[in-house]
């Protein structure tokens, strides 16, 4: 089946009176020298047949077999990627394919020179950053917030990490909001992303919750007004969950052996097989099957707390007692293992070995702005401010 393309034959730019015509270049050829064809690859289309069918000759077609995959990996042609085919008429008014030029992406061109010296040359668009602020109300969730101002729905994502240690995300409550600004990457005139979160002020349970970010030599975090590290020393929840089903207490009919008996954890109701992370630095001192628990892990992040993940389905590929593990790392996947009503995860945490309510407890801050650079930071603190409120 023929691809389906569109031809185009540029015209030449207009020139001032007493000049030239401007000429334009693309990928570092005058465009307006070609016929050119835009098609796109479609489904199991190799670039030996796209070739066969633009017209190449035997020569050409060798020629892009014979080069290094360093250089022009054929095997990276992908199904509905764009690319260009450029013609040109000789001397004798034979057209001629000149160029082809493979989009694999808005950013990159990958351009292979088809006559004479055959070879290729690779092409990158700059990135055009835009520095934005906006603030929205949240109705339901983050996400929705950002969606339905018809904003970026990655800041959703990036604010997420940014408070991850100081706001449980699943407590949100209408009314709360957030004011941010950042950069917006672009290229031409298509947005492609955002970069850089500089600022951001966060209502929440009825408080608000600044965030800077301040870049220094080794220092490069994000920091309250006063200089204190919003990433603390462990997250607020190990998962995504959707409930919690059941809290801290010393006193919980257990629904299967139906006596009371402590629950020194909580339950966090999530589907099967949801990543379960640590919530801090740590070392595993613990990978078993421990009867009503189940699959567990068990993590010693210092000399004061120590946190247990119980009911697991599995641990995460190359888990092991001794493993260092970082915060954020999967550790296992939510199960039902154990003496277990259904899948959730029981998160347990100790605090100089007596246990503590997870929910309640006080994370201890990383490192704060070190005192060299407080002027500095006062004054980047002081910029971002009247950014963020005059939007």
């Amino acid at each position: 089946m023929m691809a389906s393309c569109t031809t185009r034959r540029e015209s030449k730019g207009e020139a001032a009176r007493g000049q030239e015509p401007v000429v334009r270049y693309e990928w570092g050829l005058p465009v307006d020298s070609f016929r050119i064809d835009t098609c796109q690859v479609k489904e199991g289309e190799t670039l030996g047949a796209i070739m066969s069918r633009l017209g190449a000759t035997r020569k050409q077609i060798t020629g892009i077999t014979l080069m290094p995959r360093s250089e022009f990996d054929v095997r990276t042609i992908r199904s509905g990627k764009t690319y260009y085919a450029l013609f040109q008429s000789d001397t004798a008014g034979i057209e001629q394919l000149c160029y082809y030029v493979y989009q694999p992406n808005i950013r990159e061109a990958v351009v292979l020179h088809l006559t004479d010296s055959m070879h290729v040359e690779r092409f990158e668009k700059p990135i055009i950053h835009r520095e934005r602020a906006a603030e929205v109300v949240i109705e339901s969730s983050l996400w929705n917030a950002m969606a339905g101002n018809g904003l970026p729905t990655e800041l959703a994502l990036e604010l997420s990490d940014i408070y991850a240690w100081t706001i449980d995300f699943f407590g949100l409550q209408k009314g709360d909001s957030i004011r941010v600004y950042y950069d917006e990457q672009y290229v031409d005139s298509v947005r492609i992303g955002i970069g850089r979160i500089y600022a951001a002020d966060f209502y929440h349970a009825r408080r608000w919750q600044e965030a800077f970010w301040f870049e220094d030599g080794k220092i490069h975090n994000y920091f309250d007004a006063e200089g204190n590290s919003l990433r603390k020393a462990f997250l607020k929840a190990p998962l995504n969950y959707k409930r919690i089903s059941s809290k801290f207490t010393h006193a919980r009919k257990h629904p299967i052996y139906k006596v009371v008996r402590p629950h020194t954890g909580v339950d966090y109701a999530a589907p099967m097989g949801t990543p379960v992370v640590s919530i801090g630095d740590g070392v595993v001192t613990m990978k078993q099957y421990k009867g009503g628990g189940g699959h567990t892990v068990k993590i010693k992040h210092n000399s004061t707390y120590t946190t247990a993940y119980l009911h697991l389905s599995k641990y995460a590929k190359g888990l092991a007692v001794g493993k260092h593990v970082r915060q954020g790392e999967v550790i296992g996947y939510v199960g039902s293992s154990g003496s277990s009503t259904g899948p959730h995860l029981d998160f347990r945490v100790w605090k100089n070995g007596s246990p503590i309510d997870p929910l309640k407890m006080q994370s201890p801050p990383a490192e704060p702005i070190p005192a060299q650079y407080k002027d500095t930071f006062a004054t980047v603190v002081e910029n971002y401010r009247q950014l963020l409120i005059n939007k």
